[in-house]
């Protein structure tokens, strides 16, 4: 499915949005678009946008998994603009058929001779963490409702109820924040998100 310089496919797991857009490359660089609303609403996409944010992390750093509950709910648009990420998303719906399950995108800078950059489409009732895996790495995205600490959760990256395979061969540099997560059994006790029936 394509619109403009966007086409859209769906993750295998939980078909979450995954965009391409195409990359213009030529010997003095390259140039693309992150985000045409009118291309995007074209292919099912209205987010009302409100927030743009910009993350540099070193390899080995892990941040999440992240996500806001009400009223700061928040969908993203997540991009890596320099290095490689590997992005995971949880299902923290309550009542989902694949609650606590996740799903693994890597996502890559766009490169200088051209090709597409692929994004991810974070939905609420989604936690959201990434692992960073080049020496530099930059991941942006925009968000619909601004960062608000009192709404911010976090589960354990590491819960073994989950059972992430970051699928990596060094040591992890996290917040202290974040290794204090919950886990998915202390979520379920109290779910900022539920399942209401449709993906």
């Amino acid at each position: 499915m394509s619109a403009g310089n966007f086409s859209l496919e769906r993750t295998p797991r939980f078909g979450l949005p995954l965009l391409s857009s195409r990359v213009h490359g030529d010997d003095r660089g390259f140039f693309y678009e992150s985000w045409r609303g009118e291309s995007l609403r074209a292919l099912g996409l209205d987010a009302d946008f409100v927030q743009d944010n910009h993350s540099f992390s070193r390899r080995g750093v892990l941040r999440g998994l992240h996500w806001q509950g009400e009223p700061f709910v928040q969908s993203k648009l997540v991009r890596c603009t320099r290095g490689r990420v590997r992005d995971v998303v949880v299902d923290i719906r309550l009542g989902s058929p694949t609650f606590g399950a996740h799903e693994t995108v890597d996502l890559a800078a766009a490169a200088p001779g051209g090709g597409a950059i692929r994004m991810l489409f974070v939905p609420p009732g989604f936690a959201h963490g990434f692992l960073a895996l080049d020496a530099e790495n930059d991941v942006q995205y925009k968000v619909t409702a601004p960062w608000n600490a009192a709404a911010e959760g976090c589960i354990a990256f590491d819960d073994p109820e989950i059972a992430v395979d970051w699928a990596f061969d060094g040591p992890f540099v996290v917040s202290a924040k974040d290794r204090a997560g919950m886990s998915l059994a202390d979520y379920r006790r109290k779910p900022a998100f539920r399942w209401e029936g449709r993906p």
